[in-house]
């Protein structure tokens, strides 16, 4: 076959493909050891705030605008890379990439959950979270607060 042909042939594959998807955590952990937690109104479960990675924004700016837009929050500083996770759930090219936050001033301003998506939004103590929190959640937390904790590849 022609060059020309299997780079055709190639090109074409790609497109029938799921796209690569990039989504973002963003770990919030204020002065008094209290972590921002989310609860959506289409799935159960208490998760970090997070989204999808906009066209023209990075990863971290996006992790960001995620809280701003899910909690009303608007935090000044750069969100740490901790990891970058296979969400086998959502595809078999889904990621997500967690940041951390952490030293937040505990009076950031009031939370006001983003209508139609969030039902609730809460700072909760790292000690006493509750208890329909994630499990993908809590592994990323012990996984973060726990250096010893093994890193999952996997959301």
């Amino acid at each position: 076959m022609a060059d020309w042909r299997a780079r055709l042939l190639w090109r074409l594959g790609a497109l029938w493909r799921a796209p690569i998807t990039l989504g973002v955590r963003l770990m919030v952990v204020d002065e008094d050891d209290n972590i921002l937690l989310v609860r959506h109104t289409y799935t159960s479960g208490w998760h970090m705030p997070g989204g999808c990675v906009d066209a023209g924004e990075t990863a971290a700016e996006a992790s960001l605008r995620e809280v701003r837009e899910e909690t009303g929050l608007r935090l000044d500083g750069a969100p740490s890379l901790f990891g970058l996770y296979l969400n086998r759930p959502l595809g078999a090219r889904d990621h997500v990439a967690l940041f951390v936050l952490s030293g937040v001033p505990v009076h950031t301003g009031s939370l006001e959950p983003q209508r139609g998506e969030i039902a609730a939004a809460r700072f909760a103590p790292l000690g006493d979270l509750p208890d329909d929190t994630t499990g993908a959640t809590l592994r990323r937390i012990g996984e973060v607060r726990d250096t010893t904790t093994p890193r999952s590849p996997y959301w």
